[in-house]
């Protein structure tokens, strides 16, 4: 039998929008209907370019979120055999050293694969890639927020690194990149990762996908 081609969905939105907990909620929720071979998640953040030739101190003053940060010919490379039913080796990203891990992960195809990340939907050949584009539309102050708090537990960071990266690159690129970006989704998600409503839709869209009937 002919393997069923993936759909990728693309996950986008600002930082700390809610998109990984949007994302790993419909994962979660759905891997023991659908299993291992079901659905999958990519993290737009495992590729970020290789810094490893640059000093810390060079790496910190790296503006994450700007596309050129983004190894994105790459995620469209790999999105792209995906969808030919090929295994790729996905980069590793380590945030405390601003820079990819000396190894990979192997990441076979599945009927329905998750791709999170901020600027997904900034870049055209990526676009290309996504059947389903989805944007969270969360206000800035609610993400900045979040993203103290994640950034001070998870990243080892302080309150001046987070609130001075904020000010310089990611408020600046929000509006320059990612807010323009919400005019290319096929549909916009407000209140965060935790709108129940939003991942039932998205939900049933995929068990629809995956031929698979709703739970009753």
């Amino acid at each position: 039998m002919k393997p069923i081609k993936p759909t990728i969905i693309a996950i986008a939105g600002p930082s700390a929008s809610g998109k990984t907990l949007f994302a790993k909620t419909i994962h979660d929720e759905l891997i023991e209907e659908l299993g291992e071979s079901g659905i999958s998640i990519i993290y737009e953040d495992a590729y970020y370019r290789d810094q490893s030739h640059l000093s810390m101190q060079e790496r910190e003053q790296t503006n994450y979120d700007h596309p050129s940060a983004f190894e994105h010919e790459l995620l469209s490379e790999h999105l792209n055999k995906l969808t030919k039913n090929q295994t790729i080796n996905s980069p590793v990203y380590c945030y405390k050293t601003h820079t990819r891990l000396n190894e990979s992960k192997i990441f076979s195809p599945t009927k329905i694969i998750l791709v999170e990340g901020i600027l997904l939907l900034s870049n055209k050949e990526l676009r290309e890639c996504f059947d389903i584009k989805v944007y969270m539309d969360t206000p800035l102050d609610i993400c900045l927020i979040r993203r103290i708090k994640r950034d001070l537990v998870e990243r080892n960071r302080s309150i001046e690194s987070v609130t001075n990266q904020y000010l310089a690159t990611v408020r600046p690129m929000y509006y320059q990149f990612i807010e323009p970006s919400k005019a290319w989704a096929d549909i916009v998600i407000t209140r965060g990762g935790k709108n129940r409503m939003a991942i039932e839709v998205i939900k049933a869209k995929i068990r629809q996908l995956s031929q698979l009937p709703p739970q009753q």
